[in-house]
């Protein structure tokens, strides 16, 4: 059986077919508004490239950026109902308090608190005010909402009141999609609620893609199951996703470290992916991405999702180069997919980062008579602007003081030197559609986080081993095969502020996709 990974990114779609270890084909389609004639066109590609029989293909995982665009660029979001159960705490600071006011405005600002919510040891700060429930399911209908989304102070030790107020809404507002924090942050209220409104705002966004996909893959006369990757590069299933959106932020730049892990059979290493636009920089450890410890900024909004260290810079393939007043700048400008287009070595009439790594001899793309009479100087001091952002970047991102690879991925990767500082710069084969690759190679996960008392005989140890059980259940649930599963994270955080010797554990195990998963 063979797996096809997608990657839809902002310039490019991209492909592959892999046969157990093995790359068969890759190929770079150009991404297009409906997202699903890009898709497509890549599919036709790389079939056509590999030879394969699409009936064998057994399972097809898609990477996409669909979902953060939309919010980064305030498009396709609904209105949502923003509860919050929690009062008399946290009046102070409503739902949304911090959030940028034009997102505020598109997601319609509706914040309602109610009486509930827990203290941190379980206990009810006060009784569920389920009246209050009720009438703002009345004015739920009553301005034609979309979609709800429930938060209860402390839900991560007790969900009772996030149900109970979902059933009510529900019997209340019948198909009215609803959506509880706890199945999405973590700890921290405010972040978790962001989280949650978020994640209402884009179900119907999701509803859209996935059939998209699933209808893109039907004319492709595709059959099998088809996945979808999120933040920490594992898959889920495309149903799963029209609930889940937001788990799927940060799936681009994470397809593509785990790509670039695969390629090159390294475990530890920084990545660099440099695309039209952009480079994404983040560290491997183990073989999966290392996660961000702090919160993480979607469009303005702090969320509290898991999510790999990457950060971004404005520097790509397609950046614009300029001698101005201010001296030489690189970016963040950028021609992007129409590089091919635009580029002096492709006949165009714009000086971007591509020519200065052609006519410094680094790349063989285009015409090299095109770039031929650039001046020196200015070509030798492009090539050390670029060589000096690559290089913060890279330092930025290391995490101790001995050396690691650089695994350079991505079509844009050719600025990269053959070192940086003391460091080896590893350009694997297929290195343009390593984004693809991460998607094909994806696993099934599964976690737990949250709070335990270790009292009435249960120890450190078998609150570890009860957090473990938990996570490998939800990974075979998710369609992982259980003699596969392996933990590949494990923290416990004694809580000193909580009585009854409370301790934070986090458990979290991958596997491999089940026989009958493809």
């Amino acid at each position: 059986m063979y797996r096809v990974g997608i990657d839809v990114g902002g310039t490019n779609t991209d492909a592959v077919v892999l046969q157990e270890k093995t790359v068969l084909a890759g190929v770079k389609a150009s991404t297009t508004e409906d997202v699903t004639s890009g898709v497509i066109e890549a599919l036709e590609k790389v079939i056509e490239a590999s030879g394969i029989d699409r009936a064998h293909i057994g399972a097809v995982m898609i990477g996409t950026t669909h979902f953060t665009n939309a919010v980064i660029e305030r498009r396709h979001m609904d209105e949502v109902a923003a509860i919050r159960l929690g009062l008399p705490s946290g009046a102070g600071l409503p739902p949304m308090v911090d959030w940028p006011d034009d997102l505020r405005e598109i997601v319609g600002n509706h914040g309602y608190q109610v009486r509930g919510g827990y203290e941190f040891d379980g206990r009810e700060i006060s009784a569920l005010d389920e009246d209050e429930i009720v009438r703002i399911a009345a004015d739920i209908r009553a301005k034609g909402l979309k979609a709800a989304a429930v938060t209860c102070v402390f839900s991560g030790i007790n969900d009772a009141m996030e149900l109970r107020a979902k059933e009510i809404l529900q019997e209340r507002c019948p198909g009215l999609p609803v959506v509880m924090s706890k199945d999405i942050g973590r700890h921290g209220l405010l972040a978790r609620e962001s989280a949650a409104i978020m994640n209402a705002s884009l179900l119907s966004l999701a509803d859209r893609t996935v059939a998209a996909f699933g209808e893109a893959l039907k004319a492709a006369g595709i059959t099998c199951p088809f996945y979808i990757t999120q933040n920490d590069g594992t898959l889920m299933a495309a149903d799963v996703v029209r609930g889940f959106p937001v788990l799927t932020f940060a799936s681009g730049p994470t397809n593509s470290m785990r790509g670039a892990a695969f390629l090159t059979g390294l475990k530890d290493a920084v990545v660099v992916d440099v695309g039209g636009t952009t480079s994404d920089v983040g560290s491997l450890s183990h073989g999966f991405p290392r996660q961000a410890s702090t919160t993480v900024d979607i469009g303005g909004v702090r969320t509290n999702f898991r999510m790999p260290d990457v950060f971004s810079i404005g520097l790509g393939g397609g950046s614009l180069v300029v001698n101005g007043d201010h001296g030489l700048t690189v970016g963040p400008k950028s021609v992007g997919y129409r590089v091919r287009r635009e580029a002096l070595c492709f006949g165009g009439t714009t000086l971007t980062a591509t020519d200065i790594a052609v006519a410094s001899g680094k790349a063989d793309v285009g015409e090299k008579a095109l770039v031929s009479t650039l001046d020196k100087r200015l070509v030798d001091a492009a090539v050390e602007k670029i060589n000096a952002m690559l290089e913060s970047c890279v330092e930025r991102s290391r995490i101790s003081s001995s050396p690691v690879p650089v695994i350079a991925v991505g079509g844009g990767s050719i600025l990269m030197p053959d070192r940086i500082g003391e460091l080896e710069v590893i350009r694997p084969e297929n290195f343009a559609v390593a984004n693809a690759v991460g998607a094909a190679i994806a696993q099934i996960s599964g976690e737990t986080d949250r709070v335990f008392s270790l009292i009435e005989g249960r120890t450190r140890e078998s609150a570890l081993a009860e957090a473990e059980a938990e996570a490998r259940e939800k990974a075979i649930a998710a369609g992982a095969l259980a003699e596969t599963l392996e933990v590949i994270e494990r923290e416990d955080m004694p809580l000193a502020y909580l009585p009854g010797n409370a301790t934070r554990i986090h458990v979290k195990v991958v596997g491999e996709m089940g026989a009958n998963h493809g």
